[in-house]
C-alpha cells in the first residue's frame, strides 16, 4: 500500500460540498454525525430536495393521461428526467431508458421478461460469487421455473473475479451473463469490458448491476457495449423508490411486458390488449414522477462536480482509510482487489461486527455491519459478517480519523 495521498487542499475543496447536505449537520448521541454508510444509501443534497419539493408544490399530476396544464407539466418533467438519464448513460434513445423502483426491480424485469420466456432445461445463467442477492435470487427463480441452471464464476482471496474460470464457464449453453459492475460487499471493480467481449463472442447478452458504480464512475453504456444496465437513485444522492433499467432497444422490443395495467397499453378489450410502445410498455401504473425529477436533479448535481473529480478524490480517501485501518492490531481487511471503489470491509478480532457497529454509533459514526445482502461472499471468506465503511465525496480525512480512533478503542475495550 502506498502512502496516503489525500492532500489537505483536496480535502478542503470537497469539504465545501458538505454544506449542500443538511443531514450532515446532525448530531448523533451528542456527537457530530460521521456518515460512512453510503454503499447502502447516500444522502441527498439540497438541490435534489428542492427539485422534489418544486415538483410536489407546482407540477404534480398524473402523467401521459391528462389534457390539463398540470398533467402536461408533470409529463414534461417526467419525460425530461428520462432524457436526462439517457444523456447520463449515453444511451442511443430515451426508448432504452425504463424507470423502475430500483436496481432490484430492474433485474427482476430482465429475468422475468427476457430470460424466463427464452430459457429451458439445459440452458445456463452465468453470474459470479461477488453478486448482491438482487442479482442472485431473480436468476434462481427463473432457473427453478424453467429448468435452467445457475452457474457461478469463482473469485480469489483478493476478492477479484477469476477471469480464466469465468471464460471456461461460458459455453454454448450460456443464455445470459449477469454480474455486478462494482461489488457492494468488497468494492471490487469487475473487468466489465472483458466480460462483455467474452460473452458477445458467443452471442450471449450481458446485464450489469450498476448500483455501486454510478455514484463513483462514469458509465457509458455504448462504450461498455452491454445489453442491460441497472441502477438505483438512492445510492447516487437521489430519492428512494426510483431506479433505471437501460436495455438495447432491439432487445426491449422483443420482450413482452412484465406487468399489466394502465399506461403500458394502447387498447384494451375483453377479447385482447395491444401494448404501448417503448419505454411505456414496461412502466405499468402511475410512476414515481417526483422520484424521477429528483433523480434528474441528482445527475445534474453530480455533473456539476464532475464524476472524474469525484472518483479521484474518493480513491484518495480509500487509500488513506485502508492505510490507517490496516495499522490497527487485529483488523483484517476483507477484499483487497487491485481495482476498488471507495469502501473498506473488515473484521476486528474479538469484536463481532454488530457489536462494533453499535459502539461506533455511540460515537456518532454510521457504518454498515452484516452480510451486506451478499451471503455467498461471506461464506467464501469464512466470516459471518463484516463491518463496512463506504465513502462519498462529502467525507473527509478527519472523519476517517474518527473512525480509526473509535475502532482502535473498541479493539482495546474487548482486549
Amino acid at each position: 500500500m502506498s502512502a496516503a495521498v489525500v492532500s489537505p487542499s483536496a480535502d478542503q475543496e470537497f469539504a465545501r460540498y458538505r454544506a449542500d447536505f443538511p443531514i450532515l449537520a446532525e448530531r448523533i448521541h451528542g456527537k457530530p454525525l460521521v456518515y460512512l454508510d453510503n454503499g447502502a444509501s447516500s444522502q441527498r443534497p439540497t438541490a435534489v430536495l428542492d427539485a422534489e419539493r418544486r415538483y410536489a408544490e407546482h407540477l404534480h399530476a398524473n402523467v401521459h393521461r391528462g389534457v390539463h396544464t398540470l398533467s402536461q407539466r408533470a409529463t414534461d418533467a417526467y419525460e425530461g428526467a428520462r432524457e436526462r438519464v439517457r444523456v447520463f448513460l449515453n444511451a442511443r434513445t430515451a426508448r432504452e431508458i425504463i424507470f423502475t423502483r430500483g436496481t432490484t426491480e430492474a433485474i427482476n424485469l430482465v429475468a422475468q421478461s427476457y430470460a424466463r420466456p427464452r430459457l429451458g432445461p439445459g440452458d445456463e445463467i452465468l453470474i459470479t460469487w461477488l453478486e448482491h442477492h438482487a442479482n442472485i435470487v431473480p436468476w434462481q427463480m427463473v432457473a427453478e421455473a424453467t429448468g435452467a441452471r445457475l452457474v457461478v464464476a469463482p473469485i480469489d482471496r483478493r476478492g477479484e473475479l477469476d477471469l480464466p474460470a469465468f471464460t471456461a464457464l461460458l459455453s454454448e449453453r450460456t443464455r445470459i451473463v449477469a454480474t455486478a459492475h462494482v461489488s457492494n460487499a468488497l468494492g471490487t471493480v469487475l473487468p466489465v469490458r472483458e466480460i462483455v467481449a467474452l460473452a458477445h463472442a458467443r452471442n450471449v447478452p450481458v446485464l450489469f448491476d450498476g448500483a455501486q458504480a454510478v455514484p463513483h464512475l462514469k458509465v457509458d453504456v455504448r462504450a461498455l457495449d452491454c445489453d442491460f444496465y441497472a441502477f438505483s437513485g438512492h445510492k447516487m444522492y437521489g430519492p428512494t423508490g426510483i431506479g433505471v433499467l437501460y436495455g438495447r432497444e432491439a432487445i426491449l422490443e422483443s420482450m413482452p411486458p412484465w406487468q399489466g395495467g394502465g399506461d403500458m397499453i394502447l387498447t384494451v378489450s375483453f377479447s385482447g390488449t395491444t401494448y404501448n410502445a417503448l419505454p411505456h410498455k414496461f412502466e405499468a401504473g402511475t410512476p414515481n414522477m417526483g422520484g424521477a425529477v429528483g433523480l434528474a436533479a441528482a445527475i445534474d448535481y453530480l455533473d456539476r462536480i464532475g464524476l472524474a473529480r469525484i472518483a479521484a478524490f474518493e480513491h484518495d480517501l480509500l487509500e488513506y482509510a485502508t492505510e490507517r485501518l490496516s495499522a490497527i492490531d487485529g483488523l483484517t481487511i476483507i477484499g483487497t482487489a487491485r481495482a476498488k471503489a471507495s469502501l473498506v470491509s473488515f473484521t476486528l478480532a474479538g469484536v463481532h461486527p454488530h457489536d462494533l457497529g453499535t459502539i461506533l454509533d455511540q460515537e456518532g459514526i454510521a457504518i454498515r455491519t452484516g452480510h451486506h445482502c451478499a451471503m455467498p461472499v461471506m461464506e467464501f471468506f469464512g466470516v459471518p459478517a463484516t463491518a463496512r465503511a463506504s465513502f462519498a465525496f462529502y467525507n473527509t480525512r478527519a472523519e476517517i480519523d474518527r473512525l480509526v480512533e473509535a475502532v482502535a478503542a473498541a479493539r482495546a475495550l474487548f482486549g
